[in-house]
């Protein structure tokens, strides 16, 4: 029970930052729930990918940097993202409740944590509670980040149709390269080749360096639309 409740934990705390962060013109409720829940679902199609294509990947490219670089890249980071994109795309991005650019990043976030919640149960209930603190202060916030940067540019799009399929595919590529490249540092851990040169623990640092700078990029992204939302909706705050 300790272990499901470590694994939802962080998850729920960060929608809930988001949503005392929307104050000026809050999300209904059922449709912030709906989101998350999606993301929860997202994790299917994000599975069955990974599926198809790690091995036949692995026995064209073999097990060496430039495999670990696609499988972080492309099989893991870009499949997730993207699986979550969908989400935003055709649930949240359409609603007429989306009436401002915050709210790219308010929708995002629950569905990045509806991801991240299914996939920190499933890997603390194989591998135990040192895991499930690890994750609580590093995995599932980097979902956040890529939520976050995913969102700050739907935002963009919805207001802005006519550079709309841009901004669109410009927050999926941040998304995706910021989760590749968290997960590349990790991936390389352990690998023989790479360790004649680098140590796991720098490499856990590079994932870390990523991983914060995401999160100085996605405070800037949140700062931007929060205060466009103020002025939007309560200019004399």
């Amino acid at each position: 029970m300790l272990l499901l409740a470590l694994s939802i934990a962080p998850g729920i705390a960060i929608s809930l930052y988001i949503f005392l962060k929307d104050r000026f013109n809050r999300e209904p409720h059922l449709n912030l729930l709906v989101c998350f829940l999606l993301g929860c679902l997202s994790i299917i199609p994000a599975i069955i990918i990974q599926l198809l294509t790690v091995k036949p990947v692995e026995r064209l490219m073999g097990e060496g940097i430039l495999y670990t670089a696609v499988f972080a890249y492309l099989i893991v980071g870009l499949s997730e993202e993207w699986s979550k994109y969908i989400m935003l795309r055709s649930y949240a991005y359409p609603r007429k409740s989306f009436d401002e650019p915050f709210d790219g990043i308010v929708y995002s976030v629950m569905i990045g944590m509806g991801f991240a919640t299914v996939e920190n149960i499933l890997y603390v209930q194989q591998h135990g509670l040192g895991t499930a603190i690890l994750r609580m202060f590093l995995s599932v916030p980097a979902h956040a980040t890529f939520a976050v940067l995913m969102g700050y540019f739907a935002g963009k799009a919805k207001f802005k149709p006519e550079r709309r399929k841009f901004y669109l595919f410009t927050g999926i590529f941040w998304a995706a390269f910021f989760h590749g490249t968290y997960d590349f540092f990790l991936f390389l851990q352990g690998n023989p080749t790479v360790n004649k040169y680098l140590s796991d623990s720098l490499l856990f640092v590079g994932a870390v360096a990523s991983f914060i700078f995401a999160v100085w990029l996605s405070k800037k992204a949140i700062k931007e639309h929060h205060n466009l939302s103020k002025n939007m909706f309560h200019p004399d705050i």
